[in-house]
């Protein structure tokens, strides 16, 4: 047990959530820093895991020696885990317990949604014993940082996704076949809107562009499959659709997670990667071509695990090091509760409490804003059915390609092009 005096100097840091690159960025800054303000600095080990059960064994002492060049590499030095310190007020009196066990004065936490709502009970419980600071990673994009920032993580993520789809889109045209590329994004397009819109792709599907809450997955195959008939109709046979994992949130897909016995994690959501949502994707737009008698060779790739522990690019390198920075100064400076974010080039905390769901005490989501012109511009450069094409003579062209007549290509694709967001032109119009 240590002292009291102890206590005051000593600064933990965890990482909680999937991996995103740049957190090494984080650790090496705020440890270098709170190092040069006479801080003792603790890595734990499995972010919130072993804090749960109580258990102090699992840290390491942290120094610039052993932090010096890690900002260049991706994954984490102290791992991570799903675990969720407020899952019961048993948990939560643990977790506090076993940070004063070790002196911790002050914590930041490096995560994404689920942490923040971690931290942020830890902030509530401590009473100001131990500064809280959460900074946000997340491939997914998905916090609401102030002026749009992107969450770090994203930048990297986003390029070397880009990177992968380029060379999907030319094996496709090589081989005149389609791929079905699964984007992770759980509640958010983001990723997978922004690869796509990088990397020139066909089109991308994701949940923000449905104009309902909840909608039929028969939706999303007709979207894809209407995409291949109008690219059919321009000569082509090939192409790459961006899907985001979150339509099976929304889409009829959810009750596949109680038929494949998929896991629930400690904040209550379906492992999504245990769906298998991208085969069942690829056999429902295989069954839909089929029924239309066109042929066409459709494969379904997961894009997501390859990216999280990617070497940062040089912008979250860049970002990560001003975070980590930026967390020690904040709590030395008395503060506590807050998560931080760069907005006009300065470092801006935003307090947990503007950041929950009045609805559900969460951290609040950040989707993408389909009313935005960034969107509209994706929008306008996909191929995908579109309210025009289905009138003449465009609707007989691309009938045509189908066993369907012009009325009943109109009647099938109808309900799928009314049921998303039509790309509006608000530049000079």
């Amino acid at each position: 047990m240590q002292n009291d005096t102890d206590k005051q100097d000593t600064l933990a840091i965890l990482v909680g959530g999937g991996p995103a690159p740049g957190i090494n960025g984080v650790i090496a800054a705020a440890t270098i820093e709170a190092n040069k303000c006479g801080l003792k600095v603790l890595g734990i080990i499995d972010g919130y895991r072993w804090l749960a059960d109580g258990d102090i064994s699992h840290v390491v002492a942290l120094g610039p020696q052993n932090v010096a060049r890690i900002h260049f590499t991706g994954g984490s030095i102290l791992r991570t885990s799903r675990t969720n310190p407020a899952r019961d007020e048993a948990t939560l009196e643990r977790t506090l317990g076993a940070l004063t066990a070790l002196g911790v004065r002050y914590l930041v936490c490096i995560g994404g949604d689920d942490t923040t709502y971690g931290a942020t009970r830890i902030a509530e419980r401590a009473r100001g014993k131990i500064g809280v600071v959460s900074v946000p990673k997340t491939i997914d994009n998905d916090l609401p940082l102030p002026e749009n920032a992107p969450t770090f993580g994203f930048e990297t993520a986003r390029a070397v996704g880009t990177t992968i789809i380029e060379s999907l889109m030319e094996d496709a045209r090589s081989t005149r076949r389609w791929y079905l590329a699964i984007s992770m994004g759980r509640r958010s397009g983001s990723l997978a809107l922004s690869m796509c819109k990088s990397a020139g792709a066909t089109l991308a599907v994701i949940p923000e562009e449905f104009r309902t809450e909840r909608f039929d997955l028969a939706m999303v195959v007709d979207t894809i499959v209407g995409a291949i008939i109008k690219r059919r109709a321009a000569e082509r046979d090939d192409g790459v659709a961006v899907v985001a994992e979150g339509i099976a949130e929304r889409a009829d897909a959810g009750p596949l997670a109680a038929a494949t016995g998929a896991e629930i994690d400690s904040y209550g959501h379906v492992h999504l990667a245990d769906l298998s949502f991208g085969t069942l994707l690829r056999d429902r737009v295989r069954a839909a071509l089929s029924e239309l008698r066109i042929d066409m060779t459709v494969v379904v790739k997961d894009i997501g695990y390859e990216l999280r522990c990617a070497r940062p690019v040089p912008f979250d390198t860049d970002y990560t090091r001003t975070l980590g920075y930026g967390a020690v100064r904040y709590l030395l400076s008395g503060a506590s509760g807050a998560l931080l974010a760069i907005a006009g080039g300065r470092i801006t905390p935003v307090n947990f409490g503007d950041l929950a769901d009045p609805a559900t005490g969460r951290v609040r989501v950040r989707t993408v804003d389909v009313s935005t012109e960034s969107y509209q511009v994706a929008r306008s450069y996909m191929t995908r059915l579109e309210p025009e094409d289905l009138r003449e003579p465009t609707l007989s062209r691309l009938a045509a390609h189908t066993k369907l007549k012009p009325d009943e290509f109109k009647a099938r694709f109808a309900p799928t092009v009314a049921a998303t967001v039509s790309p509006i032109p608000r530049i000079g119009g």
